[in-house]
């Protein structure tokens, strides 16, 4: 799973046993060498998707992590692009290999859930930071998305299939919750991964009550199931255009 360069089991558990933040501080350093950076393909995916919705001038990247989709996004956007993340040690990363010619790029260190921007972006972008948020949390995390977004302005992210129940990966990803569930019971802080609580039906449902008008797109790149369904979405979630009430006559 992991290149020679990548983090040492040792490393791997003294970030499970620290918190979110401290953790990816920790990993920060290695975490381009591990299978949980986002891979070139998804963000290929992904671009190609928004590029053909329309024109961006002003991004954001949620939980930007050491700038992976933030490259990508700065080849969407024509004004600037801003990678938001919790963990110092990644947006140091981050800095250091993000380079771009062409909009403004910038980083911010702060909590998703509480988001230092007002109307800021015509598109959000995010990749893989979803299982660091309760489900509890959505409906907030979603709110403060919509409020920094520009009427119009789009949230967009990918969402892969679940695995088929009894498969490899089923159990694969149902034991490492349990894990992380027991983990969390017995040991202080608590380390927010899961997953298996990103619902898509859940999802979709937040995103509606948080004021968005919901499409999905399927990215052919990745194919389809043995039952025709598309293996990785693009959920693609619009704030509405402001409607000025008609003069009074």
């Amino acid at each position: 799973m992991f290149s020679p360069e990548g983090p040492t089991l040792r490393e791997l558990a003294a970030q499970a046993l620290s918190s979110v933040e401290r953790g990816y501080d920790l990993l920060a350093p290695k975490f381009d060498h591990t299978p949980f950076r986002t891979p070139e393909s998804v963000l290929r995916a992904v671009a190609a998707a928004l590029r053909r919705d329309g024109d961006h001038d002003d991004g954001l990247d949620l939980c930007c992590g050491t700038g992976a989709g933030t490259g990508a996004l700065a080849d969407l956007c024509r004004r600037s692009v801003t990678g938001v993340d919790f963990s110092a040690g990644m947006l140091d990363v981050a800095r250091r290999r993000v380079r771009t010619t062409g909009p403004r790029l910038a980083w911010v260190r702060a909590d998703a859930r509480a988001l230092p921007f007002g109307q800021a972006f015509d598109l959000v972008v995010s990749f893989g930071a979803f299982g660091h948020f309760l489900p509890r949390e959505l409906p907030g995390l979603f709110a403060g998305v919509h409020a920094v977004l520009r009427p119009g302005g789009s949230f967009a992210f990918p969402v892969a299939a679940p695995p088929r129940p009894g498969s490899r990966a089923y159990w694969t990803l149902l034991g490492f919750d349990a894990v992380m569930r027991v983990r969390n019971a017995l040991w202080r802080p608590p380390f927010v991964m899961y997953y298996r609580t990103f619902r898509l039906g859940d999802v979709l449902r937040e995103l509606q009550r948080a004021g968005f008008r919901v499409e999905l797109t399927d990215l052919p790149e990745f194919g389809r199931r043995p039952d025709g369904s598309p293996r990785v979405r693009l959920v693609l979630a619009r704030r509405e255009c402001e409607v000025s009430p008609p003069p009074a006559p």
